[in-house]
C-alpha cells in the first residue's frame, strides 16, 4: 500500500500542546480519507534545530509517494524548506490549518502566515505542490489534501504501467496515433505493441476443453437476447485467452487490439467478446489501437478505480452529443448484472457477438489526452448522461440492434466540436475534473475544460 508523508509544523513560542491537539486532528482526518501516513510532529524552529533533524532522520527510514506540510501554526520558512529540499522530487500538499472560537472570541495559531510566507517560496523552488487551506467554522479539507495525495500515487503508478496494443494504426487512422519517447517522459506509460501473429500462435495451441470452459462459466452467464452460434462463442473464448495469457505475462494494465483491418480482415471475427472478457477481469480496453485512449483510460482508472470505458460520436445536436459504440461497453458500464449481448453481423463481416447492454445514466466526465504540435493536454467536459433515443447504425442486419449508448448533454456543444480531438472518448461516472486537474498539475500537462 502506498505511503503519504505527513510533516506538522507550528512555532517554538506557541504552547506545543495547541501544535500536537491540531496536528493529530489533521491526521485523523486524513486517515480516515484511507491515507497511510507516515507521520512526523510537531516540528518547530528550534535554535539547535534538533526537531528538524529529528524529522529528517526519521522520514528517511520510510518510503512515500507525497508529502504533506501541514502548518498548524506560524513557522518560519527555513524550518519547513529545511525538510521539504530532501523531497522536491514527490509532490506536496501545503496544508494550512486554522483558529478557532472561544464563545465570541477567534484564537488563532497564525496558521495562514505561515502557509502564506510558504507558498511563494515552494512556487520558487520548484516544487509540485497544492496549496490548501483550512476555514474557521467549516469542514476540515482533508479530503481535498487525500485527493491530491491519491494523484500523487497515480502518477506514480503510471510510471511502471504498460498498455499492450496488439498490431499498430488501424485503418491507418492519424489521431490513434503517438510518440513513445514523449508519452513516457510526460505520463510514464510504456506502449508496447506485440504481434497479431502471436496471437494467433497462441490460439491455435489452446485446446477445446479449455476455450469450452470460458464459454461454459463466463459467456453462458450474460443475457442472449438470441442464440449465439457455438462455434462464435468458442472464437471469442481462444481469442481473450490468447491475449489474456499475452497480457497476464508481461504485465499490461491496458488493452488493445487492431480491429477493423486486424481481426475482422485477417482473423474474419469481430473482437467485441474479446473486449467484454478482458474487461471483466478489470483490464482497460479500446479498439482499434487508439494509443492516446489507452492511456487516458489508465489515468483515469488509476484516478476513479472506473475501468474508464469508451463511446465514440455519431451525432451532434444542438446541447448534446450521441455518444455509443458499435461494438462493446466497459463492463462498470452496464445498467444491469450482466451484460446483454445479440449476435449480429455487419456489412459483410461474419457474425460477431454484440454488447448492446443499457448504459448506465448520470454525470459523466469525458476525457481524452491530446498530443498537438509536440505538446500535450488533457481534454475534460462534464456531462449529464441519459438514455438516448431509438437509434441504429446504417449496415447492421435487420432488425438494427439499439447500441450501447448514451445522449450526453454538455455546456457548450460548439466549443467541443471546434476542438474535438478524435471520435473516442473516455468516459467515468460522476464530476472528476479535481482529480484530472490534480494529475496534471503533477505531471506537468495542460488542462482543457470544454
Amino acid at each position: 500500500m502506498s505511503k503519504i508523508g505527513f510533516v506538522g509544523f507550528g512555532e517554538v513560542n506557541t504552547p506545543v500542546d495547541v501544535i500536537i491537539r491540531k496536528c493529530s486532528a489533521a491526521e485523523a482526518a486524513l486517515k480516515a480519507q484511507g491515507l497511510d501516513l507516515v507521520s512526523v510532529y510537531p516540528v518547530a524552529d528550534d535554535y539547535e534545530e534538533t526537531q528538524v533533524n529529528g524529522a529528517v532522520e526519521k522520514l528517511a527510514k520510510e518510503q512515500f509517494d507525497a508529502l504533506v506540510v501541514c502548518v498548524a501554526g506560524w513557522i518560519p520558512t527555513h524550518a519547513v524548506v529545511k525538510i521539504t529540499e530532501h523531497y522536491r522530487h514527490l509532490p506536496m500538499v501545503l496544508w494550512g490549518l486554522c483558529g478557532w472560537y472561544e464563545g465570541d472570541r477567534l484564537v488563532t495559531t497564525a496558521d495562514q502566515a505561515g502557509t502564506t510566507g510558504l507558498r511563494a517560496a515552494f512556487e520558487g523552488l520548484g516544487y509540485k505542490f497544492s496549496y490548501v487551506y483550512d476555514i474557521i467554522g467549516k469542514e476540515t479539507r482533508a479530503k481535498k489534501v487525500a485527493d491530491y495525495c491519491r494523484a500523487a500515487v497515480a502518477a506514480k503508478e503510471l510510471l511502471t504501467a504498460k498498455v499492450g496494443m496488439g498490431g499498430y494504426r488501424d485503418m491507418n487512422l492519424y489521431g490513434t496515433l503517438y510518440d513513445g519517447i514523449s508519452l513516457k517522459n510526460k505520463t510514464g506509460v510504456e506502449i508496447e505493441t506485440f504481434e497479431m501473429l502471436e496471437m494467433q500462435q497462441r490460439y491455435d495451441k489452446l485446446t477445446d476443453a479449455e476455450k469450452k470452459a470460458v464459454v461454459d462459466t463466463r459467456m453462458k452467464k450474460w443475457h442472449f437476447l438470441k442464440p449465439a452460434n457455438e462455434d462464435t462463442m468458442m472464437k471469442a473464448a481462444g481469442y481473450y485467452l490468447a491475449v489474456k495469457q499475452i497480457a497476464e505475462e508481461r504485465h499490461y494494465k491496458a488493452i488493445s487490439i487492431k480491429d477493423v483491418d486486424g481481426m475482422k480482415k485477417l482473423c474474419g471475427f469481430p473482437p467485441a467478446p474479446v473486449f467484454m472478457l478482458l474487461s471483466e477481469d478489470g483490464y482497460t480496453t479500446v479498439p482499434e489501437n487508439d494509443s492516446l485512449g489507452a492511456v487516458t483510460q489508465l489515468i483515469m482508472n488509476k484516478l476513479t478505480g472506473q475501468l474508464a470505458g469508451y463511446l465514440e460520436f455519431y451525432e451532434f445536436f444542438e446541447n448534446s452529443v450521441l455518444a455509443g459504440v458499435p461494438d462493446f461497453v466497459a463492463a462498470d458500464m452496464v445498467d444491469g448484472d450482466a451484460y446483454t449481448v445479440l449476435p449480429a453481423a455487419f456489412g459483410m463481416l461474419s457474425q460477431g457477438i454484440l454488447n448492446v447492454s443499457k448504459v448506465k445514466t448520470g454525470t459523466v466526465t469525458m476525457s481524452r489526452l491530446t498530443y498537438v504540435n509536440g505538446k500535450y493536454t488533457m481534454q475534460m467536459i462534464l456531462g449529464n448522461g441519459k438514455t438516448p433515443p431509438k437509434w441504429e447504425e446504417c449496415g447492421w442486419d435487420q432488425p438494427a440492434p439499439q447500441l450501447s449508448a448514451l445522449e450526453i448533454e454538455i455546456p457548450d456543444v460548439e466549443k467541443f466540436a471546434d476542438h474535438v480531438a478524435c471520435q473516442h472518448y473516455i468516459i467515468t461516472y460522476g464530476d472528476n475534473r479535481a482529480m484530472i486537474r490534480n494529475l496534471c498539475s503533477i505531471l506537468g500537462i495542460d488542462v482543457m475544460e470544454l
